[in-house]
């Protein structure tokens, strides 16, 4: 049997209004809601566009899972952990690293960056060669060969190329005794750029270089490294592959998840992520105030109407339910509207990249179920919840009083 108050809720909002007033203020209520919605969806799908942009950028700074040493700098036994790890089959590669600060030296400028000390193997574990914009990734015939962080090579102009100028890294000396020149403070080597990558701000003082460059730099053997990184078959399979190795070896080394190295950036977006969530969702509900303001207008105009449906044998539930009905119908019908332009703006986005971050990048998204959800639930029920509250009538509103 048909719902009758929804019969006459849907009559209501498609039919033409009596007065102008009343058409004006319910569409004004359909468009308030559109805009609202879309404007969530669009800022969400954003935000998830960046979220994965970030997670990318961050990928090349840690692995799926490293392993460090608990006591020092450098790892002991190294050759040990390593014949461990082949025996794994669910380790795809892994390469051993060296990071350390070093102070950058070109053309009479200078700056402290970051020395990322690798094997050959790495970009198996890592594909930063993928991410080389300019020049390529460091053959490794040669130890002193680099690439840099687009930010540094920036700050520094360094020229790129093999007939480009070499710049020299600095790293301090251990030791003690008098210090008579230069040469007693510092460990000096002179380096060419081969390429430039892609960095974001926690790679952009970066310099990825040969192993070898960093052990003389830090006067470490061939043998010596400061932590090995794993590269799985399924990233999803790290918290168990790290448990299983951290059975097999003992508490001299700590082990660490890509997750873990990063607990604070992701306590970071889950927070604004949050806020994100919080900020939109009271922007939709000030925006029911145009739905309430929309059922109150629409049941002062159908003062007249609501006695007659009444003489015929509505009960004022079901008078009640029309206007709740008409509530919801704003919603449903603002909500799909809202979703639809949205979803056309972020796929003419996806399509053309014509809304630029900055003068190269096009804002990043990511169209995902789960948006369309949240946005659906905070809508609905925002919108059911007014709309239950503003259809109440009660018998003195039929009096002619």
């Amino acid at each position: 049997m048909r719902n009758i108050s929804l019969y006459i809720a849907q009559r209501y909002l498609i039919s033409k209004k009596g007065n102008t007033a009343v058409t004006f203020i319910t569409w004004l209520a359909v468009f308030a809601m559109t805009t609202a919605v879309g404007a969530m969806f669009i800022i969400l799908s954003v935000f998830s566009g960046l979220e994965d942009l970030n997670k990318e950028m961050i990928a090349n700074l840690h692995e799926d899972i490293s392993i460090l040493p608990r006591r020092g700098k450098v790892l002991q036994n190294i050759k040990k952990v390593e014949a461990l790890l082949k025996k794994n089959s669910d380790i795809k590669s892994f390469s051993r690293l060296i990071e350390e600060k070093v102070y950058v030296s070109y053309n009479d400028s200078g700056e402290i960056g970051y020395l990322r000390g690798v094997d050959s193997a790495y970009t198996i574990t890592n594909p930063i060669d993928h991410k080389i914009f300019f020049g390529q990734y460091p053959s490794f015939i040669y130890k002193n060969e680099a690439v840099l962080g687009s930010g540094l090579d920036s700050r520094l102009a360094i020229p790129v190329g093999e007939s480009a100028p070499s710049f020299t890294l600095m790293m301090p000396k251990v030791g003690s005794g008098i210090v008579r020149k230069q040469e007693d403070i510092f460990t000096k080597k002179e380096v060419y750029a081969t390429g430039v990558f892609i960095s974001n701000d926690q790679l952009d003082n970066y310099i990825i270089a040969p192993l070898e460059l960093a052990q003389e730099l830090l006067e470490l053997s061939s043998d010596e490294a400061y932590q090995i990184v794993i590269k799985l078959k399924n990233d999803q399979m790290a918290r168990k592959v790290k448990n299983i190795l951290k059975k097999s070896l003992n508490d001299d080394y700590i082990l660490k998840t890509k997750e873990e190295q990063n607990a604070a950036f992701w306590k970071m977006i889950n927070t604004e992520k949050l806020m994100i969530y919080l900020i939109f969702s009271l922007v939709i509900f000030i925006t029911t105030f145009n739905l309430a303001g929309a059922i109150i207008i629409l049941q002062l105009d159908k003062k007249k109407q609501a006695k007659s449906l009444l003489s015929l044998g509505l009960s004022l539930r079901e008078l009640r339910g029309v206007y709740f009905y008409t509530g919801v119908l704003i919603v449903s019908l603002g909500a799909v509207l809202g979703l639809s332009i949205g979803t056309f703006i972020c796929y003419f986005q996806l399509t053309t990249g014509f809304f630029k971050a900055n003068a190269v990048l096009p804002f990043p998204l990511r169209l995902s179920i789960y948006n369309y959800l949240i946005v659906s639930a905070v809508t609905f029920l925002l919108g059911i919840l007014v709309s239950a509250v503003f259809s109440r009538v009660h018998k003195e509103y039929l009096s002619d009083k």
